[in-house]
């Protein structure tokens, strides 16, 4: 990855909303399953992300000469019995940035992030086949099981996805 890739914390949207919205409706025009089906909607996307920030989500971006080319969300469990664990949600990166090291470092702020906050276990699912799985299987996740015709994409086909999990 090329250091011009800056990894920071978003801690409020507004300043953001724009590209994010941008980044969304590029990732999901490009077919990724990350709930969201085309033609995503400017306003949808808007309202989601306006929507995302919480005390338990902590949102992490990838930028490139000020410019926002990926990202991904560290949930944090605040139920008593899950204050050890969090979720790795809607890991991003724009389609014309892949291959380039940012899903990986995205993914090493997330976790150190969550060792910060006392984290032991991540958990985390992605779409059969998609290239995630590899990325996740490359940084030390494990599978712990799929489940059939999870999530449907734009032509209606029903997918399998993929749950992962890491301990520390």
């Amino acid at each position: 990855m090329g250091s011009n890739v800056k990894i920071e914390q978003i801690k409020s949207i507004e300043a953001h909303v724009d590209e994010l919205s941008e980044l969304l409706i590029q990732i999901v025009e490009d077919g990724a399953s990350i709930g969201f089906l085309p033609p995503l909607q400017l306003s949808d996307a808007i309202k989601y992300w306006r929507n995302v920030l919480n005390p338990e989500v902590l949102l992490f971006v990838a930028k490139i000469n000020n410019r926002i080319v990926g990202s991904v969300q560290l949930q944090l469990c605040t139920k008593q019995n899950g204050g050890h664990r969090a979720e790795i949600a809607k890991l991003m990166t724009h389609p014309n940035y892949r291959r380039n090291g940012i899903g990986r470092s995205l993914m090493e702020k997330a976790e150190d992030r969550a060792k910060q906050e006392g984290r032991s276990l991540l958990v985390l699912d992605t779409r059969e086949g998609d290239p995630s799985n590899l990325l996740y299987s490359l940084i030390g996740y494990m599978q712990a099981g799929k489940i059939p015709h999870y999530a449907k994409s734009a032509n209606g086909e029903l997918h399998a996805t993929v749950f992962y999990y890491k301990s520390f």
